[in-house]
């Protein structure tokens, strides 16, 4: 990470894929001092807060106020988590607050402070032991998945657990049950590995989820209404992350130019009408890059990080973006 920040000053230090203990190790380690950036941590986390933000606008309950359930407590759904806690910060929880209001699921069920072998970063979540020992429908086992939608009543439940099919029928209309509008996004990918598939989500809600998936499906029609199912996909949001932060001269990527890139994509759909995407599509990407771009140059300046002089945004990104342009004579240009 020095090295290569040393040797290439200017640029955007982008890692990915790597184990999930190294991955959070090394971004807690070089994150405020060098421009780096981890798109299994951030950017999975950022794209996901960008299809919050656009379906909070449907149900019109603030962030702040949200109860969040993440099944799979590897890298990914930890680093979603993280971002909601931030997000529910910035919109006037406080820090415990917005903690107590999210539960990690693992393979061994709801992951509570007693349990032998847990990673560091998933120590913040776990549960006091004591304050869910009579949630478990099975007396000699953790509280399963049902049983905490059924106890913690979130208003949002996100997979990333790789666990084709755990978004049973039950656990749907458990989430109709405690919430108007439930957030149910199966993000894990490929297809043989999501959690449910949207077009069962939608009917077992009774056309009341708001979903977004890791992988492209096809749109669901449910009693007239044609549901289109955004793709929570990270190159939605990475590249104009990129390109601001380089733009702007940014010392380093912070959770507040993340969040403003999540907002510009979420900014970038119309969710007024019934079935609406939460996320732009993929075929959008150069348009949207630019607008997340510009997104994060505010951002930098707004938290002083900034180190290029830039009185125009929108112009600086544009000059900044390569145009697939030749010359007549058929040199790149």
């Amino acid at each position: 990470m020095e090295t290569a920040s040393r040797h290439f000053r200017h640029a955007l230090l982008h890692f990915e894929d790597f184990g999930p203990g190294n991955a959070r190790r090394i971004l807690e380690t070089y994150k405020d001092r060098l421009r780096i950036f981890n798109d299994d941590l951030q950017g999975t986390g950022a794209i996901t807060i960008a299809a919050v933000l656009s379906a909070l606008r449907i149900t019109g309950v603030p962030m702040r106020e949200q109860r969040v359930v993440v099944f799979g407590a590897g890298t990914a759904g930890v680093g979603i988590a993280d971002q909601l806690r931030d997000a529910m910060v910035r919109d006037g929880a406080t820090h415990d607050e917005a903690v107590g209001r999210i539960w990690l699921v693992d393979k061994q069920g709801l992951l509570t402070d007693d349990m032998d072998g847990l990673r560091d970063y998933q120590q913040p979540y776990a549960r006091r032991a004591p304050e869910v020992s009579d949630w478990a429908s099975d007396p000699h086992g953790a509280p399963s998945l049902l049983d905490t939608v059924r106890k913690a009543r979130p208003s949002i439940l996100i997979g990333t657990s790789t666990a084709h099919g755990a978004f049973t029928r039950e656990v749907v209309e458990a989430m109709t049950d405690v919430a108007e509008r439930p957030i149910i996004f199966p993000l894990s990918n490929p297809t043989e590995r999501i959690e449910a598939m949207p077009a069962d989500i939608i009917a077992w809600s009774q056309g009341k989820a708001l979903v977004s998936t890791g992988i492209p499906v096809e749109p669901v029609v449910y009693k007239g209404v044609t549901h289109t199912i955004g793709r929570a996909n990270n190159a939605l949001l990475y590249p104009g992350l990129g390109l601001g932060t380089i733009v702007s001269g940014a010392e380093r990527v912070t959770d507040g130019m993340l969040l403003a890139a999540a907002e510009a994509v979420a900014r970038q759909v119309d969710v007024s009408e019934p079935g609406a995407s939460l996320l732009p599509p993929v075929a959008d990407l150069r348009a949207s890059s630019a607008g997340v771009a510009v997104a994060v140059i505010e951002a930098a300046q707004d938290g002083g990080i900034a180190t290029a002089a830039i009185d125009d945004p929108v112009q600086a990104v544009q000059d900044a973006m390569w145009q697939p342009v030749y010359h007549d004579g058929g040199g790149a240009s």
